[in-house]
């Protein structure tokens, strides 16, 4: 089996090497990295080399080192830290018995903020490159100070300031750092999010997005911060549908929902019966480690769940719209928690669906208003009650007691939850 050396190295057009290093790199034969590494690095390789290109995907590369006759050594050239988000961590998931040593240098977020003479020991960082908006957008909503990013050609300086302008995260400067390292082009620059969000940038860049002191914030940014510092959500802060006081789970009702799914140690949940929002975007503002895929079959609450999580600063829920029963799930992560919000008569069907796909262990949670009417027998339909205590039964769902709740003058309402223990 091959070992691996990899070595961190900067934009700069005439790389420097520690004499360790350019020891190594002159005894060596195979190299690999990427075609901006190779043209940075070619003047230091030695004579009769062979070079492997990393290119996606990284398995064909992986296979292409593994093709390589002998145990030699390999040294990969990788930009800044090759254990910050580089390719280091690729080679210890895909080789993990493999030989691995690092050699680092600065990596840009670090180059940025010496730049700019910002401490960044309480820097949180995140990678977009090449990755969704989750990191980012967890990062936002707990409130963050100071968040490193690593962009993409997608996920843009500008885009980024579009989207925190978007929810309402309008409280930060943003600081970007352009070509890094490389004395002839590099260029820094701080402005708000509102200036970003208008230009161009080139790549390749990073950014920081660095909170503003409350005593310097304007009376709109305090404003927008101070309104995500709530625990539970007023009920009268979401559009509803219709204007409907009751196309809403009630706020205490909501939280006691979200803690019967056990969030904190939930990955995945999946709110079937959306409607307004309120489930979804509660529990993605107090969990932002979730990834929140809300089900709603009325087009109609498509544009009100949308404005609700623009309104309340919740981005990163993934909405889809239409009939649960006829959705196409091969896309959608599978979920360990689950709420349904709503059942149109079809609660049965929906739990046979959710079990298909429910992991081992993940739980069911659903709110059911006990009263004669709506929770006893109508002619010969069973209520809510009765058709999810069949539903776990025929599933071999474990069916857990209740929780009954009666608020101010209103019906009892119970909270059913099952657990799946059987594949």
């Amino acid at each position: 089996m091959h070992s691996y050396t990899v070595i961190g190295i900067t934009d700069m057009p005439c790389q420097y090497l520690a004499p360790e290093v350019a020891e190594i790199v002159s005894r060596g034969h195979l190299f690999s990295g990427g075609r901006r590494q190779h043209t940075l690095v070619e003047p230091l390789l030695p004579q009769g080399y062979v070079w492997t290109d990393i290119t996606v995907p990284v398995s064909d590369v992986i296979a292409a080192y593994e093709a390589i006759p002998g145990n030699d050594e390999i040294i990969i050239f990788a930009s800044g830290d090759p254990l910050f988000y580089g390719f280091a961590v690729t080679l210890k998931r895909l080789l993990p018995k493999a030989g691995i040593r690092v050699f680092p240098a600065f990596n840009s977020l670090q180059m940025l903020a010496h730049r700019l003479l910002l401490p960044y020991h309480d820097l949180r960082a995140v990678s977009l490159t090449g990755r969704p908006w989750q990191e980012f957008d967890r990062a936002l909503i707990e409130h963050a100070t100071m968040i490193g990013v690593l962009t993409d050609r997608s996920h843009t300086p500008d885009a980024i300031a579009r989207r925190m302008i978007e929810y309402g995260y309008i409280y930060y400067t943003m600081h970007v750092g352009q070509h890094l390292g490389n004395p002839d082009s590099e260029c820094v620059l701080t402005m708000s999010l509102k200036e970003a969000a208008r230009r161009e940038f080139q790549m390749p860049n990073c950014v920081i997005v660095e909170a503003i002191p409350q005593d310097k914030m304007t009376a709109q940014q305090f404003d927008a911060w101070m309104s995500r510092s709530f625990f539970g959500i007023d009920d009268s802060q979401f559009l509803k549908l219709d204007g409907r006081e009751n196309m809403i789970t009630k706020m205490p009702i909501r939280l006691l929902a979200l803690h019967e799914l056990e969030l904190p140690r939930r990955h995945v949940l999946w709110d079937i019966g959306a409607c307004t929002g309120s489930v979804s975007i509660e529990a993605r503002l107090r969990f932002p480690h979730l990834q929140v895929e809300a089900f709603e079959i009325r087009d109609e609450c498509e544009s009100i769940i949308l404005k609700n999580a623009r309104a309340l600063g919740c981005p990163g829920i993934s909405l889809h719209i239409g009939d649960f029963l006829t959705a196409n799930f091969d896309d959608i992560p599978k979920p360990d928690a689950v709420f349904i919000g709503g059942h149109g008569g079809c609660l049965h069907d929906i739990m046979v669906v959710v079990n298909r796909y429910l992991k081992l262990r993940g739980c069911i949670v659903m709110n059911c208003v006990s009263s004669p009417i709506v929770d006893g027998m109508r002619g010969d339909r069973p209520g809510t009650r009765q058709l999810w205590q069949d539903a776990c039964a025929a599933l071999q769902l474990v069916d857990e007691v209740p929780t009954r709740v009666v608020i101010d003058n209103n019906n009892p309402i119970e909270i059913l939850k099952c657990q799946k223990t059987l594949l």
